[in-house]
């Protein structure tokens, strides 16, 4: 019989974690390196350039992928005829190790989780708890498969309960436009199929722990190959998804997903229960298994497997043709003048707040309190970052999904003189409609860039609401920071133009084969 130590698991989770945080899977890399290869779309192209720059900066200087270093999510087999040396449970094992990973103070990762969610919702500090699923298996090992899901992917999972003989691809098809661009495209689709509704979904978030395949799977099909009904599904919607030319970032291309992963459960007769999560560009999973002998080992991947992308490797750099912006002395009259899709390299002072600093704002307002900040002809950009560690001025610093902030987009706009925003992912027709009315600009940067963007920035001061951690409002001294003009002053969305463009090129040239299932 096999004995665990409390000690080896907990140091094991916390391992894992600090892994993860700063190394993408190498199969994930490998794909984005071909959907590099392939793409057409500058503005897509670029983008993924940046998220491979990005991974490979992570891995050399082990700092986090993105800034939202995720909820922790862990499925854990034991083994039957395994025996604990423990005073924990598991759950507290691996509460535990998320704290040490967390808190490590080389690599401080961002404490994201909040307690009493529908109340108060207070920050924990360390991002514990973790969400954690236990079963006991055969076996005289422990397995663990491990993940940090970031917010943005993690708020665009749909569930649904369909009839029997209703079409599966035709609500993905249905469903995954409505996602937006808030998961940060390209990456991966975990969908669950059958059992019951909980059942479901967690299938499709365990689906995601899986490597990428779908190189692969497409190979097997073209040597006709026997597919399973599962491998033909996965293949049609991948295809079918990616023919909707969302692309990048939501920026129009030909990769909006690197591949789609099913896995299925018996259900009632009278159910087909459907549920799908996507994974971000951030992807941070791992696998590993105790035996009794110590703590796991995880091997470090070989950096040169970022080189295999192409003869030299993916080094981003910024475009000659970029405009360089000065922040401390644009003008209204100057946006007039920016399109969508254009690129800009932003230097100068750059305010920052999200969800939480906007509501502060907003109640004084509400009371007729002086605002502690002056936004004034400001840019504001939605972001919650990483504590700085070494010579850092500050963490991973890349962007939020800013349609949580369209909410107040009227009340930044019209009563504090904001002039324009940066984040990531679209924003909605009316807050799109604000940004026309009031001739402001909404900006992206790159969702998965985190470590890259905060090059950019030299200087971060805490001006507001620093009890508020992360999302406290900061004051960033920035140099040729890369943004994308995602909505101008006349209020045209790159959000709209280029989906669409590219879903009528890839209808028009065939680009992408589509298989469908028989």
């Amino acid at each position: 019989m096999t004995t665990i130590k409390q000690s080896d698991f907990i140091q094991s989770i916390a391992d894992a974690l600090q892994y993860i945080s700063y190394y993408h899977p190498v199969d994930y890399i490998q794909a984005l390196g071909r959907a590099y290869e392939a793409e057409q779309s500058p503005a897509a192209k670029d983008a993924i350039a940046q998220i491979l720059t990005n991974s490979r900066m992570c891995a050399e200087g082990k700092r986090p992928l993105c800034q939202d270093t995720g909820i922790v999510v862990a499925f854990v087999k034991v083994g039957m005829n395994v025996q604990w040396d423990a005073v924990l449970d598991i759950e507290q094992m691996v509460n535990e190790g998320v704290h040490r990973a967390y808190m490590l103070p080389e690599n401080k990762l961002r404490a994201s989780i909040v307690s009493d969610p529908a109340g108060m919702r207070t920050n924990t500090k360390d991002n514990t708890p973790a969400v954690v699923h236990v079963s006991l298996v055969a076996g005289d090992k422990v397995e663990v498969s491990i993940a940090a899901k970031g917010g943005g992917s993690e708020n665009k999972a749909k569930l649904v309960m369909l009839n029997p003989n209703d079409s599966i691809v035709d609500w993905v098809l249905e469903v995954v436009p409505q996602m937006g661009a808030g998961w940060c495209p390209p990456g991966m689709l975990g969908i669950g199929i059958g059992g019951t509704a909980e059942k479901a979904v967690l299938l499709a978030k365990e689906s995601l722990m899986a490597p990428i395949d779908m190189h692969e799977l497409k190979a097997k099909g073209r040597n006709n190959e026997a597919l399973s009904r599962i491998e033909e599904l996965r293949l049609e919607i991948f295809e079918k998804v990616n023919n909707l030319g969302i692309g990048a970032q939501g920026l129009g291309g030909l990769a909006t997903v690197l591949d789609v992963k099913i896995l299925d459960y018996p259900t009632h007769a009278a159910s087909l229960p459907v549920a799908i999560i996507p994974n971000c560009a951030a992807t941070r999973h791992v696998h590993f298994e105790l035996d009794g002998s110590g703590a796991a080992e995880l091997e470090a991947p070989d950096l040169n497997d970022w080189n295999l992308i192409n003869s030299s490797g993916v080094h981003w750099a910024p475009s000659e043709a970029s405009l360089r912006v000065n922040l401390d002395t644009i003008t209204q009259t100057d946006i007039q003048t920016w399109r969508p899709g254009q690129t800009l390299l932003l230097s100068g002072k750059l305010l920052t707040g999200r969800d939480a600093a906007h509501k502060r704002i907003a109640t004084m307002l509400a009371k007729g309190e002086k605002l502690p900040v002056d936004f004034q002809n400001r840019f504001i950009y939605y972001v919650g970052p990483v504590d700085a560690v070494r010579d850092e001025a500050v963490g991973p610093a890349g962007p939020t999904t800013a349609t949580r902030m369209d909410g107040f987009t009227e009340m930044m706009l019209g009563q504090t003189g904001l002039l324009g925003m940066v984040g990531k992912a679209e924003r909605g027709d009316e807050t799109i409609t604000t940004i026309a009315k009031y001739k402001s600009v909404y900006l992206t940067a790159v969702g998965g860039a985190a470590y890259l963007v905060s090059k950019a920035i030299k200087k971060a001061e805490v001006l507001a609401f620093a009890d508020l951690g992360m999302e406290a409002i900061y004051e960033f001294t920035v140099q040729d920071m890369p943004v994308t003009v995602a909505v101008d002053s006349k209020g045209v969305s790159v959000h709209t133009t280029g989906p669409e463009e590219w879903k009528a090129k890839i209808a028009q040239h065939k680009v992408v084969e589509i298989r469908p299932v028989n």
